[in-house]
């Protein structure tokens, strides 16, 4: 069964165009000209395996399209930026964003992006992502099961984006080890680290934000590593 995608952009031109690339590709592909009608779709319970965001748009734009309905689905969400200051790509990043593609989008490399992401986000990531942990861990009152993708906090479930989760995994997998930031980067996102690239510095902002809700202690034991990447200071529970 074909993948669905949502591709919300106001240019007409270029939604006409990826559309009809990833369509060739073998993904069905639905279009919105703004975030108000992806809202609709939403509404109408139009369900995606993934999505991509124009930040840009007029009306509503594509960082307050995902505000509002990440907190409703976990679909991964790609989001495509125009500006080359880097501040919009954190900020959808921090919002729960999975990745970004900067505008112009070609479409072989939104392609790939796409195919990354919906690798991490399937439903037992042991087949399709080498090296992912596949039994259940257990350090201190932290929990994951990597066949149900599903984290606990002393018994309490804990809601992690799709890169997130993996982001917790590899460091779980490593805990009392250096992870580098380009090993991270490479099995979490599956590229390369480029210069100025701190999208999994955010991701793993975000995995400190969430546990330090429901647990300090937790939150202070994914510590960083200056210029080299991160370490969990947790021991395997007896």
């Amino acid at each position: 069964m074909s993948k669905r995608i949502l591709l919300v952009d106001d240019d007409t031109e270029l939604s006409e165009l990826l559309a009809e690339y990833l369509g060739n590709e073998g993904y069905e592909v639905e279009t919105a000209a703004s975030a108000e009608i992806a809202i609709e779709y939403f509404d109408s319970g139009r369900a995606y395996d993934i999505c991509v965001f124009d930040i840009m748009m007029p009306g509503l734009s594509g960082l307050e399209l995902l505000q509002q309905v990440r907190p409703r689905m976990q679909t991964p969400v790609i989001m495509l930026t125009g500006r080359g200051d880097d501040i919009d790509r954190i900020l959808g990043l921090e919002m729960g964003a999975d990745d970004y593609l900067p505008k112009p989008a070609n479409p072989r490399e939104l392609l790939a992006r796409i195919k990354a992401v919906l690798r991490r986000a399937q439903s037992h990531p042991a087949e399709t992502a080498d090296g992912f942990p596949q039994q259940q861990m257990h350090l201190g009152d932290l929990s994951l099961d990597p066949q149900l993708r599903e984290v606990r906090v002393a018994g309490e479930p804990l809601s992690l984006t799709n890169a997130e989760f993996c982001v917790l995994a590899y460091l779980m997998q490593s805990a009392g080890q250096l992870v580098t930031k380009e090993r991270l980067t490479e099995q979490v996102l599956h590229r390369k680290l480029t210069a100025y690239d701190r999208s999994i510095d955010v991701h793993v902002s975000r995995v400190r934000t969430k546990l330090a809700q429901v647990s300090t202690v937790l939150a202070e034991s994914i510590k960083t590593v200056r210029g080299q990447g991160y370490q969990l200071a947790l021991r395997e529970s007896s």
